[in-house]
């Protein structure tokens, strides 16, 4: 199977593999049986209340309690789940930007308006066009930029030795914690550190005062960008255990 490979702006290398497509159809599967007991469990419901005698409600009732969220169950759970649906998430598989990072709500939106064009309305095509596409992408990953990978792939980072060139042989980390942050925490350390102007200062001491707290790390005898710049060290030392 083939691996998309991509670099972050922090030269993390990760290899993404796509999903199978019989991952993506039993994940469906599984979503729609999901949708068909919520339907039975929700008409059930209706009619123990007798909610089926007044006809004007049940035509609300049906279309709020049934209907809309048939519509919207892909959509909701992707954006509120991280790219995954419960068959998703029960296949360990989700959807990212082909880049590695999460897509953008108008990303999620334009994938699930485009399920309409994949599946109902021609007949299958996106099953096709998965098929025969490098990173199995359906014409509404295509037009998103998203793919849908094995999770636990996503997750085995490999850093690039390049970019961690610089900590010796004998480094010995300071702070253990900086194993609990995560990549994005790290860039938004990096960013504030290599920002300029003249709320620098200030912005570094908030987020070495936000870190610590984080971390729960008591004070130290460096100061807040020295402290800063040692967490960004420590997180690289670990990183590269990881190869």
């Amino acid at each position: 199977m083939a691996d998309s490979t991509i670099i972050t702006g922090q030269y993390v290398r990760i290899n993404q593999v796509p999903a199978s497509i019989g991952e993506r159809i039993f994940a469906r599967i599984v979503d729609y049986i999901i949708l068909f007991l919520y339907v039975i469990a929700t008409f059930f419901v209706l009619d123990k209340l007798y909610i089926g005698s007044y006809a004007n409600t049940n035509v609300i009732l049906t279309f709020i309690l049934i209907y809309m969220p048939i519509l919207f169950y892909s959509l909701l759970c992707e954006v509120f789940n991280n790219g995954q649906s419960i068959g998703k998430r029960l296949f360990n598989i989700r959807v990212v930007k082909v880049d590695g990072s999460i897509p953008t709500l108008s990303a999620y939106l334009l994938r699930w308006l485009l399920y309409l064009v994949d599946v109902p309305l021609t007949s299958g095509l996106g099953v096709i066009v998965v098929l025969i596409t490098k990173n199995h992408q359906r014409l509404g990953d295509l037009a998103a930029g998203t793919m849908v990978i094995k999770e636990r792939n996503y997750k085995k980072i490999h850093v690039s030795l390049d970019e961690f060139n610089f900590l010796s042989d004998n480094y010995k980390p300071v702070f253990p914690q900086a194993a609990e942050l995560s990549l994005e925490q790290i860039n938004v350390i990096t960013k504030t550190l290599q920002a300029h102007g003249k709320e620098r200062e200030l912005h570094i001491q908030q987020l070495a005062g936000k870190v610590h707290k984080l971390l729960a790390i008591q004070t130290t005898p460096i100061n807040q960008e020295q402290f800063l710049q040692t967490l960004v060290r420590d997180y690289q030392y670990f990183a590269l255990q990881l190869i």
